[in-house]
């Protein structure tokens, strides 16, 4: 996401002003509701949660001045508004880029390995090694290799599929790019 305008600390204490006029009741407020709004981006499958809820924070400061006059109730209510906004532009689908014109399977497969080992190296050492355990074994060994990879990192089997199949998502966008390239 573009940003253009960017949070000030004058702005980042009206918008405390705006939660409450205790300082750190304002302060606790606004820890809940980034909290909050990181969750709710998270359980709607959002790949990069953290910096949603910062935009939505920020997109609400912005229009402080034009708000505050005539919102009436809770100002977490509003952040609830804004982040649906910015929840559904997120999952708005991407323009589609034309298809690579097409090149012989022995090319396509040694550039799709190169890509999915350099889309490897990008990932964080956590994100790659629970993705190389994630997909070991066969049949029942696979299965009771997920169980001890969810006891392992203490959560359920299906929280790890999810962030498996989040790391998957990001990896398979980054091959796809990476095709793309070489083949242009």
């Amino acid at each position: 996401m573009k940003r253009e305008w960017v949070l000030t600390k004058e702005s980042f204490d009206a918008l405390l002003a705006w939660l409450d006029t205790n300082p750190d009741s304002a302060a606790l407020k606004y820890e809940q509701i980034r909290t909050r709004l990181i969750k709710m981006f998270v359980c709607r499958g959002c790949l990069e949660p953290e910096d949603l809820a910062d935009e939505t924070i920020d997109r609400v400061a912005r229009r402080l001045n034009d708000i505050e006059p005539t919102y009436a109730g809770e100002p977490v209510r509003y952040f609830y508004g804004v982040a649906h906004k910015i929840q559904l532009e997120y999952v708005r689908p991407k323009p589609v880029s034309p298809p690579p014109p097409p090149v012989d399977d022995e090319d396509k497969d040694e550039r799709g390995y190169e890509c999915l080992e350099h889309c490897m190296e990008k990932l964080s050492p956590e994100h790659r090694e629970l993705v190389l355990q994630y997909y070991q074994e066969e049949r029942g060994a696979k299965i009771d290799n997920r169980k001890h990879l969810a006891d392992q990192l203490g959560i359920a089997v299906n929280a790890l599929r999810i962030r498996v199949c989040r790391i998957r998502a990001s990896l398979l966008e980054c091959v796809q790019k990476c095709m793309h390239t070489a083949a242009a």
